[in-house]
């Protein structure tokens, strides 16, 4: 019995996933719930167990794209049966057969592939791309199945180059002389070219944020910091602090529990627009996103109700979701909603950016690198640990009063720490 193992539902939002590898070779036996292979889908990495025991029969290659519902693999199952028998054979008494005529083998004649309707005939999406080059789909040979040309047969199609056709030449008394052309100079190293297929992730990224620039009214205002109390602080409890909560105190506890008292202050910037029903939607809560670099694209996780956590609450959440999103393993549920993100470009040595906003939030606080820089102080000059920072933000939703005053107030409580504490 061949049993159909399709692509499982994932999320409201997730018609489609991506079959980014197989972990189980084709014609392998799997045991019930062994995972036999990755999907990537528009935000997270899945694994898929299998459904039963038996043979593996691969259908779908990797990077297909598949739809939820679409047919993945099949498990023979009767596999498992007939090893059973085999081994309860093998226990039975041996039985002398009896000898047995040969006879001549006759080699039975050839049998030749039948071309079918697929055989050099492309896909919807395979054709389009071929038309886009001027490819001809019969100098293809598909690697699909029947001879079917694919998506990325098309995809690796080279553009064939027309003959050029000699213009016949009229006859002339005298030969004319041509003066030979200068040496072409030759330039040394590779000029080869590597062409891959974008992510589902990538792709994900990249339509929202365009999305973005052309869907919202955003717009980035500016501040510095001056961040020689936090500095100071750190410096002073940051031995007691590890011994105390087994984790190090770190920048972004400061930064976010800055941002969620400033959010508290400045409901518009916590807000969503939902712009179908004409409404804006407040929150109460503060939902913190952070952005994380990993190796597979930036993954945006969410720090649930970050404005009732301590800072060594801030630090072990901010330390799991980034080893998570490191090593792949973060759920869809950890990265939906999010009322408000933070992104840390200074991380990368990024002085200055206008980061932009995670659709549908209102805003987004972008931290930079710190620097040593030559600030006033009290009528002197002198050297303070300066860090830019900026405010991307929807102006539907947030005046520019607002956005300007929300950034103050961010300033205001990292340049005087002692006001968090003191709930200020």
């Amino acid at each position: 019995m061949k049993v159909e193992i399709k692509v499982p539902e994932i999320g409201e939002s997730i018609s489609e996933v991506t079959l980014s590898s197989w972990l189980v070779e084709d014609g392998a036996i799997v045991e019930l719930d062994q995972p036999i292979c990755e999907f990537e889908s528009d935000k997270a990495t899945l694994e898929m167990p299998s459904e039963a025991a038996g043979k593996l029969i691969h259908v779908a290659k990797e990077g297909d794209d598949i739809e939820v519902g679409g047919l993945v693999c099949y498990i023979d199952t009767s596999v498992i049966g007939e090893a059973s028998s085999s081994t309860k054979e093998e226990k039975k008494d041996e039985v002398v057969a009896p000898a047995i005529e040969e006879k001549p083998i006759v080699q039975a004649a050839p049998v030749f592939e039948t071309a079918t309707y697929a055989t050099a005939h492309p896909s919807p999406a395979a054709k389009k791309i071929l038309d886009e080059k001027g490819v001809d789909a019969g100098s293809i040979k598909g690697s699909g199945i029947d001879g079917r040309i694919t998506k990325e047969d098309a995809l690796n199609a080279k553009v064939q180059q027309p003959v050029a056709i000699p213009t016949p030449q009229k006859e002339v008394e005298k030969p004319l002389t041509v003066s030979s052309p200068p040496p072409v100079a030759t330039i040394p190293g590779s000029r080869n070219e590597r062409v891959e297929k974008m992510s589902r992730l990538r792709k994900t990224v990249s339509k929202r944020l365009v999305e973005v620039k052309n869907k919202t009214a955003m717009l980035t205002t500016f501040n510095e910091v001056d961040l020689t109390r936090v500095m100071e602080m750190r410096k002073q409890y940051k031995d007691d602090f590890s011994k105390e909560h087994d984790i190090s105190l770190g920048f972004m506890s400061f930064f976010i529990k800055a941002s969620t008292k400033a959010l508290q202050k400045f409901e518009a910037i916590n807000a969503y627009l939902d712009e179908e029903a004409g409404e804006i939607i407040y929150h109460d809560y503060c939902d913190v996103s952070i952005a994380v670099s990993t190796p597979k694209g930036l993954v945006v996780p969410v720090i649930r109700n970050a404005e009732n956590l301590s800072f060594a609450g801030i630090e072990k959440e901010v330390k799991r979701l980034a080893v998570a999103g490191r090593d792949g393993k973060l759920t869809l549920e950890e990265m939906n909603g999010g009322t408000f993100t933070i992104t840390n470009g200074g991380v990368f040595g990024s002085l200055l950016s206008t980061p932009i906003i995670n659709q549908p939030q209102s805003a987004i606080l972008g931290m930079h690198t710190i620097q040593q820089r030559p600030m006033v102080v009290n009528g002197e000059i002198v050297a303070r640990p300066m860090m830019y920072l900026a405010l991307s933000y929807d102006h539907r939703i947030v005046d520019g009063k607002e956005a300007v005053s929300f950034l103050v107030a961010i300033k205001n409580y990292l340049e005087n720490p002692e006001k968090i504490l003191l709930d200020l």
